[in-house]
C-alpha cells in the first residue's frame, strides 16, 4: 500500500484497487481509519489526529483525487507534502 505522506505520527495510505467512493487510510500506532474526500470517516481515531487529517484533506483535497484517479489507471500515487 503506497504511503502518500507523513505527519504527526500519521500515516496516509492509499490501495490500489480500492473500494469506492474515493478515500484514503490513516494510521496512528495500531489505530486506523478510511477518510473519504468529503472528509466523512469510518472507523475510531484520536479526535485531535482526526482534526489534523481533516485540515490536510482540505489544503489536498485535489491531489488527493488526483492520486484516487492514478491508482484507478495501475500508476503510483504521488507523494503530498505533510502538514506543517
Amino acid at each position: 500500500m503506497p504511503e502518500v505522506s507523513r505527519f504527526y505520527g500519521i500515516v496516509i495510505l492509499m490501495w490500489p484497487n480500492d473500494h469506492p467512493p474515493p478515500h484514503f487510510h490513516a494510521r496512528c500506532g495500531s489505530q486506523e481509519i478510511a477518510v473519504y474526500l468529503d472528509g466523512s470517516a469510518r472507523g475510531d481515531f484520536p479526535v485531535r489526529k482526526l482534526k489534523l487529517i481533516r485540515k490536510w484533506l482540505t489544503l489536498h483535497g485535489e491531489e488527493l483525487a488526483l492520486n484516487w484517479s492514478l491508482l484507478e489507471h495501475g500508476v503510483t500515487p504521488r507523494y503530498i507534502e505533510p502538514l506543517d
